[in-house]
């Protein structure tokens, strides 16, 4: 595979001779060699900061294998779900300027989502996956999924018509009893968002969130719209080989607020440090989006309690999934660690290798983790 490599150590030239920058070029070192040992077919972009200084910002590999397009720093990719976690924050907006009130039902906000989803579960429940939705995709496999298809995301739907399948559907759980996880959750959510502040989810999402953070190379994504310098996907399929296949065409909106949002790691970096440097949010709410619920998750993320080298540290991880598409935010709360791995295939571990980025970061060099 040709791989392609654009390293920025922020500050480097600057702090040339100094133990602070001796130390970034230490961690970039040993960011590289646990890159190597894990994922050694990692391709995408990978994002390592730490207090706010950049330590690791590399690419590799393809963003379109047909044309040997090489994955580059600007290279935008679909984030599937780390979406949430942006739905989520701006459900906690409106709930910090009292237009949302999490105990309230779905069909407070609405009437159309009848059934007993609208008159059971509440916008909390949504938030932190226990509204006991049921999964209206029910896709068992990759084969499965190949062999038979996806109707929900690759037939034209809009967003009304797939909130209300979810919202007919009979309970699959009593809502607060039990977490299961459901793009329907936070789909309905967007839908919220919406309805409480009369413009497209979209549109709010630019208002509240990319535009004042300057995210410019993030966005919505729609099956009839061409987003420049965004990387093509390849999955694995479930047929013994390994070769890699392009994606199934799909219809990228039907994920919603759920997990059709793009980016790149500068952008969701500018995210991170917005929303856990508290910008976002009133201090008492980030608070409750970091709370470990049923399953460990709190709102659009989980949240782990890690023992590294002896200390306590607080993780947030959300990642990401759709065939090709395998991302992750990771966030570890008190060294202001950030994480960020975007890759366009499913050929390596991403929640994994975040995780062990961070014990390596955080334990030193030949610490124990």
């Amino acid at each position: 595979m040709r791989l392609v490599l654009v390293c920025v150590l922020a500050g480097t030239l600057i702090w040339r001779g100094s133990s602070f920058g001796a130390q970034a070029q230490s961690d970039a070192v040993r960011v590289r060699a646990v890159v190597a040992a894990q994922a050694p077919e990692f391709s995408g972009t990978i994002f390592v900061a730490k207090n706010g200084a950049t330590i690791v910002q590399e690419s590799f590999g393809m963003a379109n294998r047909q044309f040997d397009v090489p994955n580059t720093t600007s290279t935008r990719y679909r984030i599937a779900s780390v979406t949430k976690l942006f739905t989520a924050s701006l459900v906690l907006q409106l709930h910090d300027e009292g237009k949302v009130d999490l105990q309230k039902t779905v069909e407070s906000y609405l009437p159309a989502c009848g059934g007993e989803v609208g008159s059971s579960a509440n916008v909390e429940q949504l938030l932190n996956h226990t509204s006991g939705m049921a999964d209206i995709v029910a896709v068992k496999s990759k084969q499965d999924g190949v062999r038979n298809g996806i109707p929900l995301y690759q037939m034209p739907q809009s967003v009304d018509s797939i909130v209300a399948k979810y919202c007919s559907a009979p309970l699959a759980h009593r809502p607060g009893t039990s977490f299961f996880y459901n793009n329907g959750d936070y789909i309905v959510l967007g839908k919220i968002i919406e309805q409480v502040e009369g413009e497209a989810f979209g549109a709010v999402l630019k208002r509240r969130i990319l535009a004042p953070l300057g995210m410019r190379d993030s966005g919505m994504l729609y099956q009839h719209e061409i987003v420049p310098r965004l990387a093509s996907a390849y999955f694995t399929r479930d047929d013994g080989a390994r070769q890699l296949s392009n994606d199934l065409p799909v219809y990228d909106e039907n994920w919603y607020a759920a997990g059709a949002m793009y980016s790149t790691t500068t952008d969701l970096s500018i995210f991170a440090d917005a929303l856990f440097g508290g910008r976002l949010l009133k201090p008492a709410t980030l608070k409750r989006l970091m709370t470990p619920g049923r399953d460990g998750y709190g709102f659009g993320a989980w949240i782990y309690r890690d023992d590294i080298a002896g200390a306590k540290y607080t993780s947030v991880m959300r990642p990401g999934q759709i065939m090709g598409t395998n991302t992750v935010l990771y966030r570890v709360v008190e060294p202001r660690l950030t994480i960020i791995l975007l890759s366009n295939t499913d050929r390596s571990n991403v929640d994994a290798l975040a995780s062990q980025i961070s014990k390596t970061l955080i334990a030193g060099p030949g610490q124990s983790q």
